[in-house]
Parts: structure tokens; sequence; C-alpha cells
């Protein structure tokens, strides 16, 4: 077939229909990782699912090509990162400083965070995408499911290929390779869009019968005493979570285990031994309550310290980078009136600084609006204005730097968000702290809660430039890799900031008034136990709290750094002896800040990680194939069937609220589709014991099911 060559003009690229594409997936997936991430406290990277829904909605154009797809996909992937708000923002609900979101506030906070997440790393993009050896996983990932579905003609090149099969062929991967054995024993491989389709109905199927029709229950836990210690053996059915511990894989989910076993069988059994139980209450509850007010600020602890260990490793080389970006910048500059690539063609220093300014003016009229509330005069209001805005400026820079190179080497999913914003929320506390105290804000009550609020939404602004920076650049290396063209890929990603800003104000709202949240509710009749338990927005408000009012639990929290040194050694130990294995710090914090119904099912997802790849490699070695080319695709296949599941289940989550709240508002019950109580009525007390079972039974169903899809094995 022969080849035209175009001018660069020709090729697709930014275009309207894409940013409205973008926008549609953007909003779902905002929605998706919001639930998500306020139930378990962990949000997914949506950049790879993005790629895939892309492509099957783009297919219906025929001049559609991998350069659109991309740019719908740099914009959908601020969805699965501003989300990450929720680990600070529900906490100004909790300390009742907000009764509900207030609209403009949320949005002006997120959309000016995140569009600084973009533009604090555009000068760090030469270093780091182009000049630098990190793997960013995500992003080459998204680059090479682009890579494999279309044709090298379709890519950023000056020619593509005229053909009438380049659409199809740019929807399925390629199952010819070169080792001919391979493609006879190379699993039968479908659409991706089918996997993620397929993966989504499965778990929104599964999702509904729990928390719609109250068939199946979330998780199950067996308590037992071993003299005065209380001991659990939990399981957790969540199929979003069994995904999300698939894509951590297996190292980390052996290093959340073991923060597991730390909580479970020694921390909480020693502290409920040498405390005395309350009359009246059972030995679940006392032993939750332990966890809840205790054990978690050391999984707090542990969480900091890898945190602040991970920023100490990588400050020489992000001072390097960012000198080695500025530079770059300044001789782009000099030179730009002289042709230029254009896979180095970044947004020009006027656009930054102007977008700079704007988002300042914007940060500035926000947070005075957001004290305006409380009612404090004009001349207090305005310095702690400047002074939180000042400090989200500075504070952010230094930390899109370390969250942009920590995406790039971990990944965005695993990159310490959380750990961030602890560590954020701790400084800022500590700052108005002195500067109430020099104002005499914190001598009464109501000026307590308004220093604590604002320490709160500073937070979320800081959260907001981390999260977009630690998914740039994860964007800008896929750019990078199928040669696009950067500064349009910041321009989408600055839409899609917006868009995805404009979206989490009214869904908090409808998951709050639908579940509420721990510490929390917006009604007294409803049950604390079914509320979302946003852990990440309790633990910094607890922090924030304990810092002004002079009663945050540090023993606990040192006890955390502690275990966290101690996994630090250990880990630095396994890698200093040339070790495949190593325990990642923030992993083990997690097994012990989140609750067990989250852990497990991650566990059991990295286990089912870990048992896919032992098979494949048997049938690599069993047809004498290369193990690595062989599992590619299996390991591209399993990755957009759990996304299918993390946002199935999610979905149904927010469609549910929908429902609670409309049912709600007319009067009638919290839960209108539950069969629970005609089941009950007809099984009685041995229904729960039964609802277990099937539970039990559907999920590991479902672990078969994702097993053989993935490897696609048909008898």
């Amino acid at each position: 077939m022969a080849k035209r060559y175009v001018s660069r003009s020709e090729i697709k690229e930014l275009t309207l229909r894409g940013i409205i594409v973008g926008a549609l997936i953007t909003i779902v997936f905002t929605a998706a990782n919001l639930y998500l991430g306020l139930k378990v406290g962990l949000t997914f990277s949506t950049a790879i699912p993005a790629t895939v829904i892309a492509m099957g909605i783009l297919r219906i154009f025929s001049d559609a090509t991998i350069l659109e797809y991309n740019m719908v996909q740099t914009q959908a992937s601020a969805a699965g990162t501003l989300s990450s708000i929720i680990f600070v923002l529900p906490g100004l609900l909790m300390i009742g400083y907000w009764h509900n979101f207030h609209f403009w506030q949320t949005l002006f906070v997120c959309a000016s965070g995140g569009m600084l997440g973009v533009i604090f790393t555009i000068p760090l993009r030469h270093a780091m995408v182009v000049e630098s050896d990190l793997p960013y996983p995500e992003g080459v990932a998204a680059a090479e499911i682009l890579k494999a579905s279309c044709p090298a003609a379709e890519s950023g090149d000056e020619t593509r290929q005229e053909s009438d099969n380049t659409k199809k062929s740019c929807l399925k991967y390629p199952t010819k390779h070169k080792d001919t054995k391979l493609n006879k024993h190379l699993p039968q491989q479908q659409s991706q869009f089918s996997d993620i389709l397929f993966g989504g109905i499965l778990a929104s199927l599964v999702s509904f019968a729990t928390s719609g029709l109250k068939v199946l229950t979330e998780s199950y836990g067996y308590w037992f005493t071993y003299g005065r210690s209380i001991f659990q053996l939990p399981l957790g059915f969540s199929l979003a979570m069994l995904s999300a511990g698939y894509l951590i894989g297996t190292i980390s989910g052996i290093a959340i285990f073991i923060g597991v076993l730390i909580t479970w069988g020694i921390i909480v059994p020693l502290l409920t031994a040498e405390r005395i139980m309350t009359d009246g209450i059972s030995i679940a509850d006392f032993a939750t309550i332990i966890w809840k007010n205790d054990v978690r600020f050391i999984g707090a602890g542990t969480l900091a310290i890898a945190a602040v260990w991970t920023l100490f490793t990588l400050i020489k080389p992000i001072i390097d980078g960012i000198k080695r970006s500025f530079n770059m910048m300044s001789k782009t500059s000099k030179h730009r009136a002289k042709m230029v690539a254009h896979t180095e063609q970044d947004l020009p220093p006027s656009i930054i600084l102007g977008i700079s300014g704007i988002t300042f003016i914007l940060l500035l009229g926000t947070f005075y609006s957001f004290m305006a509330d409380s009612g404090l005069p004009y001349n207090v209001i305005w310095p702690f204005v400047l002074l939180t805005v000042i400090f989200s400026f500075v504070i952010g820079f230094l930390v899109a730097s370390v969250c942009g190179y920590m995406a790039g080497l971990v990944g965005s999913s695993t990159s310490p968000i959380s750990g961030i914003g602890i560590i954020a929320i701790i400084i800022i506390s500590l700052l108005l702290l002195f500067f109430g105290n020099v104002d005499g804000l914190l001598t009464t009550k109501s000026g307590h809660n308004v220093i604590i609020a604002l320490a709160i939404f500073t937070t979320s602004a800081v959260i907001g430039i981390a999260t977009i920076s630690n998914d740039n650049l994860q964007d800008l290396k896929t750019g990078y890799l199928i040669r696009a063209t950067p500064w349009r890929q910041q321009v989408a990603l600055l839409i899609g900031c917006v868009v995805g800003a404009s979206v989490i104000s009214p869904v908090l709202q409808l998951l709050y008034m639908a579940y509420g949240f721990t510490d929390a509710l917006p009604r007294a009749d409803m049950d604390e136990h079914l509320a979302l338990a946003a852990p990440q927005a309790i633990i910094m408000t607890t922090i924030s709290k304990g810092i002004f009012q002079h009663n945050i639990e540090w023993t606990m929290i040192i006890i955390g750094i502690c275990i966290g040194v101690v996994i630090i050694a250990i880990d630095s130990i396994l890698k200093t002896s040339g070790s495949h294995f190593h325990i990642p710090a923030l992993a083990v914090g997690m097994g012990i800040y989140l609750p067990p119904a989250v852990t497990i099912p991650l566990i059991i997802g990295s286990l089912l990680s870990w048992i896919i790849r032992r098979r494949v490699k048997r049938l690599a070695i069993q047809h004498v194939v290369d193990y690595q080319n062989y599992y590619k695709p299996i390991k591209h296949k399993g990755t957009l069937i759990a996304s299918g599941f993390i946002v199935g289940e999610s979905l149904i989550g927010v469609l549910m609220a929908v429902i609670i709240v409309i049912s709600i508002n007319s009067g009638k019950s919290a839960t209108p589709l539950a069969i629970e109580h005609w089941l009950i009525s007809i099984y009685g007390d041995s229904w729960p014991i039964i609802q277990s079972i099937i539970s039990i039974g559907v999920f590991v169903g479902c672990c078969v099911i994702f097993y053989h899809r993935t490897l696609n094995i048909h008898k």
C-alpha cells in the first residue's frame, strides 16, 4: 500500500470532538473515583481505560488518529487524580465548618490547584521525561496500547498510510508475533473495549446485589479471643479492591499483608489485652474502637515517615531535574524564532506566567470567600488569606516536583499522595498555630474551628496540585513516545482539570446526602455503619485538630514512625544485597491504616496477579517461547478487566446514591431496593450466615472468571 506524505497540520490531534469525548469520560471517571476514594481511601489511574474507551468511541470517525486518542485520554486522566481531593475536603463537614459542599469554592480550589499542577510540571518535562530513564509505568503502558493498536503510519510521524483496514487495526492488539511458536500458543485476544465492558457489567451486577438488593454482604469477620486478647480473621468481597490489588502487584500486596499482620496479629491483641472492655459492648466493637482511635495513628506515622524518606531519597535528582528543565526552557525561549520540533513545543513562558497569575487571583478570592463565611473582620481575614495562598504556591511547586518524580518512578497509582497530604497539613497547621496565637484568634472556640478549617482548605489546594502533577508527567511520557505535541497535551490537561472540578462538588454532595461520611452524617436517623469511611479525610482532620487542641496521639504516631524506620532499614538491606524482593514502607503503612475489609481483597488481588504470572511462566516454558512477549498481552488484558471491575462497582455506588437521595426526599426508605427484610423473614437468624456463604461463593467465582478471561483459556 502506497504512503501519502502529509503536512503536520493535516494530522488531527486536539479537536473539538475529542474535547467533548474527553469531557464525558472525565465526568464518568471522576464520579467513580470519588466514590471509590471515599469508600476505601484509594483511587485508580484512569489513563489506560480512558485510552481504550477513547479509541472505542472515536472509531466511528474514519479520520481519527492515534494522537487524537492520546489527547482524549490525557484530558480524561485528570479525573483519576483530581478526585484525590476527597483525601482531605470532607474534613470540613466533619468539623462542622461546612454543612454542605459549596459549589463555587470547591470548583475554584480544585480547578486552581489542578491547573497549577499542570503549570508547575511543564518546566520539568524535558529533564524528567525526555532525558530521564524513569519507567513511568502507566504512561508507557498507555503508549504501548496506542502503538500496538494502531499502525506506525497513524502515529505522529509525518506520514500515514491510507488503508481501509486502519480503523479496524486500531481497535485490537496485534495477534501476530515474529516468533511463530509464540503465535501458535498466544491466548486468543478480543477487543480491548469489550474487556472493560465485561468487567464493568460483572462488577455492576455484583455491586447492585450488594449495595442495592442487599443480597450480598461487603465483608465478613470472624472474631475470637485468646486470653484477654481479641483477634479477627477478616474477609472483604469488593471486586474494585480485588482489581486494585491485581494492579499494584505482588510486592505491594505482601507489604500490605505484613501491615495487616502487624495490626491484627500484634498491636490490636496487645491493646485489647491491657485495656478493660466496657460492659455491654461486643468484642468486635471493642477491638474496632481501639483500631480507629489508636492504631490508625500508627499507620499514619508509618505513612508519614515513608513519604518523608521517599522525598529525602529524591532531593538530589529532583533538584538536578529542575535545573536542567529551566536551562532547556531558557534555550528554547531564546531560539523560539527558529524552527522548533513539534515534540519540543511546551506552552510558552508568557502563557505559564499568565495562568499562574490568574490562578493566584482565583485562589485569593476563593480563600477570602471561604474565610468570610466565618464572620471574622476584614483586617483579620486578609493576612491569613495571603499566608495560605502563598503557602499553597510555594509548597505546591515543591510537591509538584516530588510527585512528578515519584509518579515516574513508581507510577501514579502507587505514588503516596495521602502521605504528602499528611505532611502538608502538619506544616500548615503548625504555621497557622503560630500566627493564630500571635493574632489571638485561637483564644476562642470559634477561632479554633476557623483555623482548623483553613488548614484543611489549604491542604485541599496542595493536594490538587500534587495529584495533577502526579498525572501530568505520565501523560507527557505517553505523548513523547508517540510523538505528540506537548503544549496541546498541556491544554487538554487544563481543560480536564476544569471539567473534573465542576463535577466534584455535586457528586460529593450526592454521596454525602445518600451515605454520609464517618463523623459527618447529614441526618440523625442514618446508620453510621453504612457511611462512607473517607479514611484519609478523617486522619488529616484528626491530626489538624490535635495540633491546635494540643491533644494529638503523638505516642501512636511515634510508634508508627519507628515501625516505618525498621521497614525502611530492612528494605534498604534487601536492595543493597541485590534481592529482587523488597518491602515498601508505604504499602505496610496502608496495611495498618486501612480497614481489613479493604486490605484483604487487595491482598487477594495481588495473589491473583502472582498466580497468573506463574501460569504464564509455565506455559512459556512448556511451549519454548519468550516469557516477556507472552505475558505482555495478558498483562494488558488483565489491566483492562480490572479497570472495568473498578469502574463498574464505583458507578453503581454513585447510581445507588441518586436512588437513595430521591427515595429519602420522597419520605421513603434509605434502602429502597433492598430485599433483605424479605429474606430475613424467610430464613430468620440463619440469613446472615447464608448471606456470607453466598458472598464468599460469588467472590471466589469472580476471581475464577477473572483468571480464565485474563488468560483466555478455552477448553
